[in-house]
């Protein structure tokens, strides 16, 4: 989400939208509500051969950015998705590729097999009753309910995780988990014996998640993406990399609604007069666009603390996620009731991204897991 993309970026950012406009307009995303299915297959793989599986694989794999500052162009594509409220698993599966890329050499054939859309890659980390626990310090952590048994060279898995993105549609989890000598990151298929998926509600009308039950699912060694400080490390990479995409596929989400809600103030008239001619919805509406440009400069600064593999990264994603994560409900909301009585109903698509800011609030840390995060990082650095 650069302030001023290049040539190169504008493109790619006008690409993708061209193309979430084309394919899943609203009156699709509406149909793919009712039929209870969260993305087509189909569409996905054309999707990512614009390359939104690309950015953080190496160039010798496959992927490659457009100017060489991935996370900012995939930020740009998170605020498309937000734009058009668009299906599938672009956070949860860019998240994971954070982790395996890390060992890019090992899991070049997972890599590549995600890339092009026909593996469909999900992260498991959040458990039953937990919110983000992988955001708090390491002595306040709860000990993770899946738990990684030894058993020969592989291991056995056992324990539930729940809000897992297009988890009813995924192939592969990267599941976060507990072992006898510390955290440990797996790759179980989907179709793996003992793996169980319950698809469960979702504010979002297609940005689905599911509960994955993993009753001793055998897990070979050559299955292990992470253990111990390797594990820590790569957990923390998928965490800033999940809170910087939501973030910036809410700013999308909020400029669209703010968009069409200024639209809505210049063409709807009381007593002759357009309501964007009150002084009193003048302010109201000023208020918003301070708050929504103060969000994208927040997400922005994330995204190239990201990119530059700043020291301050946590300290930027927790900023821009906390930030982003208090002020666009709020923008959304506001755009609901200045609307008056057609803003609450059905019919009307402002509910769409409503839906989407309110998960995406709730996903990855909310405003107040990430403040706290903010505190913790100040403590440690006094």
């Amino acid at each position: 989400m650069p302030n001023d993309p290049t040539a190169d970026q504008r493109f790619f950012q006008t690409t993708t939208r061209e193309f979430l406009t084309e394919t899943v307009p609203l009156a699709a995303v509406r149909t793919l509500a009712e039929s209870g299915t969260g993305f087509d297959r189909a569409w996905w793989r054309r999707g990512a051969e614009l390359g939104w599986m690309a950015m953080l694989i190496p160039e010798n794999h496959g992927g490659g950015t457009v100017s060489g500052r991935a996370m900012s162009e995939l930020a740009l594509v998170a605020g498309e998705f937000g734009r058009a409220c668009a299906p599938g698993p672009f956070v949860t599966t860019n998240a994971a590729l954070a982790g395996l890329t890390r060992q890019a050499d090992r899991w070049a054939e997972v890599l590549g097999a995600v890339q092009s859309g026909d593996t469909i890659l999900s992260w498991a980390v959040y458990e039953p009753g937990l919110g983000f626990d992988v955001l708090s310090p390491a002595d306040q952590r709860h000990t993770p309910g899946v738990r990684a048994e030894p058993d020969g060279d592989g291991y056995r898995l056992t324990g539930v995780k729940d809000r897992v993105e297009s988890a009813d549609q995924a192939d592969l989890f990267l599941v976060t988990a507990e072992s006898p000598d510390g955290p440990i990151q797996l790759l179980v298929p989907a179709n793996a014996p003992g793996v169980s998926v319950t698809p469960a509600f979702t504010l979002d009308l297609v940005r689905r998640t599911g509960r994955v039950s993993f009753e001793d699912v055998a897990v070979p060694a050559d299955s292990v993406a992470h253990t111990g400080s390797e594990a820590v490390e790569a957990i923390q990479a998928q965490a800033h990399t999940a809170a910087v995409l939501t973030a910036a596929e809410m700013v999308g989400a909020t400029d669209r609604a703010l968009e069409a809600t200024l639209t809505w103030l210049f063409d709807r008239y009381t007593f002759g007069r357009p309501l964007a001619s009150y002084q009193a919805l003048k302010h109201r509406m000023a208020d918003n666009k301070t708050w929504l440009e103060a969000s994208k400069a927040t997400a922005t600064a994330a995204a190239n603390a990201w990119d530059d593999a700043a020291p301050e990264l946590a300290e930027y994603v927790s900023i821009a996620k906390s930030y982003v994560g208090a002020k666009a409900p709020v923008i959304a909301q506001d755009c609901v009731q200045l609307h008056g009585g057609i803003g609450v109903t059905w019919e009307h698509d402002l509910h769409l991204f409503l839906r989407r800011i309110t998960l995406g609030r709730a996903l990855y840390g909310t405003p107040e897991e990430h403040r706290r995060r903010i505190s913790d990082l100040i403590d440690a650095a006094a």
